[in-house]
């Protein structure tokens, strides 16, 4: 998935192509090799705050906070003597390759009592400014392209252990300009509307004499329609992404605790197929499908069957260290197949609680590629969050 991202980087640092299709195209092997998944948006699958991302990416089901919107947001009714809260995060995006693409996240939510909860959040991706150029490098014009989600959730208890979850979502992506290629039209913005369906299940547990939670999660996001940069008819597949895990919590002692969370993701995209010099599929099954039925054949339709179907899965893992509530340690690995884009990396980070405020930070360790974009990947993030009147009005007495 990351080798479309960068095809996109790269289109936008060296100028636009003749076709703007042509940044989604993947490498297709009849021998089982690089099939990568072809999908618009990607920044949509990119870990937006330091704590998940700290986690290996990892937050279907980790303890809900303030930034659950992006992970699952059939947390929030679970955040526990909170009324309403806000965060935000900012990271450097790809800075070993260039300084100045960033990712912004802006998120908050509020309770309306114990069972139900809003909650919204901004997502916004900045490439900089790229210069196009035609195909004898000839200077066009300057840009700066952007693309950005704004999404809004409404999450419910259905008992004291499970809670759903609906989001809506508008997605605009502009990296062309309205520029005008030849062949291929007027470039225009990409506009996408999609939903996310959730749920978040949670339970005490005790283990080994030592207290703690159980939770399970799950979430497809971004259900919605596929997205053009031209008068193309042929669409592109947003990421709609199937999202399960579990975390597990224990309660060491009085001050320590540990959590340690397993996400598995699959994107219900379809898989390209292999075309002969004829352009005829010789293996796997047409890609050019409606949402609903391309969501339903990513399950079987690889070239590579169900050996390439397993590859689609990536893997995220995570543990996580509080003392006293107020300090945290965490880190994480996240996996990719060698064949569907390669991401492999460490992650590290930590958090600080005081009062109202929560601080993260986190930093991505690239396994593969001594000299990967994501190397040395900061994210940094804030949050408020308050209590009920009430409760601070009980307190304080």
């Amino acid at each position: 998935m990351i080798k479309k991202f960068f095809g996109i980087a790269t289109i936008l640092l060296v100028g636009l192509q003749p076709a703007i299709k042509a940044q989604f195209d993947s490498t297709i092997s009849l021998s089982g090799g690089a099939n990568a998944l072809r999908i618009a948006v990607p920044f949509l699958t990119i870990a937006p705050d330091s704590r998940g991302a700290a986690l290996g990416d990892a937050g279907v089901a980790s303890v809900p906070d303030v930034n659950s919107q992006h992970w699952n947001p059939a947390k929030f009714p679970f955040i526990d003597g909170k009324k309403w809260g806000m965060g935000f995060s900012y990271t450097p995006w790809l800075k070993n390759l260039v300084n100045d693409i960033n990712l912004t996240h802006l998120t908050g939510y509020y309770q309306f009592d114990k069972m139900q909860s809003i909650s919204g959040s901004l997502l916004y991706f900045s490439m900089g400014e790229i210069t196009f150029r035609d195909n004898n490098n000839n200077y066009i014009q300057a840009f700066n392209p952007n693309e950005f989600a704004i999404d809004f959730a409404y999450s419910r208890k259905f008992s004291d252990h499970i809670a759903g979850a609906m989001a809506f979502r508008y997605i605009r992506s502009d990296i062309t300009g309205n520029f005008t290629t030849t062949g291929t039209g007027s470039g225009k913005p990409g506009t996408s509307f999609a939903a996310d369906l959730a749920v978040y299940y949670q339970n005490p547990i005790n283990l080994a004499g030592k207290s703690g939670e159980m939770a399970i999660g799950g979430n497809i996001s971004n259900i919605g329609t596929k997205l053009s940069y031209n008068e193309d008819p042929q669409k592109e597949f947003i990421p709609i992404n199937l999202r399960v895990g579990g975390r597990l919590s224990l309660n060491i002692d009085q001050y320590n605790s540990f959590s340690y969370l397993l996400d598995l993701n699959k994107l219900l995209v379809p898989t390209p197929p292999v075309y002969n010099s004829q352009n005829e599929i010789v293996s796997g099954m047409d890609p050019n499908v409606s949402v609903v039925q391309g969501m339903i054949q990513s399950f079987y339709d690889a070239p590579g069957g169900f050996k390439e179907e397993m590859q689609e899965i990536y893997i995220a893992t995570g543990v996580e260290y509080w003392y006293a509530q107020q300090f945290a340690i965490r880190a994480g690995y996240f996996h990719e197949s060698q064949n569907k884009g390669n991401r492999k990396y460490i992650t590290l980070g930590a958090g600080l609680r005081y009062n109202v405020f929560n601080i993260d930070f986190s930093y991505l360790i690239p396994t593969v590629g001594f000299n990967s974009p994501m190397a040395n990947t900061l994210r940094f993030s804030i949050a408020i969050e308050f209590e009920p009147a009430s409760t601070r009005k009980k307190r304080n007495k």
